[in-house]
């Protein structure tokens, strides 16, 4: 199957569909790029796991060549491992009731489905696995990870019966999450992020020494990074911050002081740990985020 035919989820609709396959080479290319760098990791040495033999090829490097079948057929062959060959991609969605805020017409959310929906279709167009965990305050279902592209129908399903109804405690899940792992991989953390800096990086820490290679997409709305309101408002706070009225010009500044400092704390704690950090504006279409995130990535791994 090269493409889903048929498909009824709004977040991977005939239109999204176009958009991404336009990606996978971009995609391709990066998966590849991943793969290969991680002989040059610093995990490595690590054990991996045995997944087949094939006929050696020209081109194939004579340290994987398996001697002792070689001296039972005289014919060469070649060792390949599970992490050789195939990506295990988890995404892990923040489905708590911050992600809930819209000023767009877009939830962050929807916006992080929407993304969570393509890079699955992208990895599983490579033949390589995706799993999906959605979490709030714990993580709350889980999509263990498969290879086939009609896997893609299953995280479809998990995304659209996905609503926003619980607080978040998101150093907690990572926590949580890091101790089911048994293989290395990448996980993929679709958040706003909204918690203590300091107990989400430990939660990110974690997962990296548990093997994994973490990216962040730190969904945003525009109205959170920019502050725009004017005029006597009140806001709602949407996970029992209860109800506040105030003139938002007086806090305007004080505002973006203290949210621009949260967002160079996350990014520079990232950094330091080797986490990707992706900030994601909700008002920028899906597939220019998709497109510049790849395209980025692809420039570091041939670094």
């Amino acid at each position: 199957m090269s493409r889903i035919e048929s498909q009824p989820s709004r977040f991977l609709s005939p239109g999204v569909l176009d958009k991404v396959e336009r990606l996978e080479l971009l995609a391709r290319e990066a998966v590849e790029g991943y793969l290969a760098g991680r002989h040059r990791s610093p995990y490595h040495g690590f054990a991996v796991e045995f997944h087949e033999h094939r006929e050696y090829v020209p081109g194939d490097e004579v340290k994987h060549i398996d001697w002792k079948v070689y001296a039972r057929s005289e014919r060469y062959y070649v060792k390949q491992y599970e992490e050789e060959t195939n990506l295990i991609a988890t995404l892990l969605l923040d489905a708590s009731e911050s992600m809930r805020y819209s000023s767009t017409g877009i939830t962050k959310l929807e916006y992080g489905a929407f993304a969570a929906a393509c890079l699955s279709y992208l990895i599983l167009k490579q033949t390589d696995s995706v799993g999906l965990g959605v979490f709030d305050r714990e993580v709350r279902d889980v999509l263990p990870p498969g290879t086939h592209l009609d896997h893609i129908y299953r995280v479809l399903s998990l995304l659209e019966r996905t609503k926003p109804e619980r607080k978040t405690d998101v150093a907690s899940v990572f926590h949580q999450f890091a101790g089911t792992l048994r293989r290395r991989g990448l996980v993929i953390v679709i958040s706003d992020l909204f918690d203590d800096v300091e107990r989400v990086v430990n939660g990110l820490q974690h997962l990296v020494f548990a093997g994994q290679e973490v990216i962040v997409f730190h969904v945003l709305d525009p109205a959170e990074l920019t502050f725009p309101f004017a005029g006597l408002m009140q806001f709602k706070g949407l996970e029992g911050q209860g109800n506040l009225l105030i003139e938002p010009r007086r806090l305007r500044d004080n505002y973006l002081a203290a949210f621009e400092a949260f967002c160079t704390r996350l990014r520079h704690a990232c950094e330091r740990n080797r986490v990707e950090f992706v900030q994601i504006d909700t008002a920028t279409p899906i597939d220019v985020t998709l497109t510049g995130f790849l395209t980025k990535r692809m420039a570091m791994l041939r670094r």
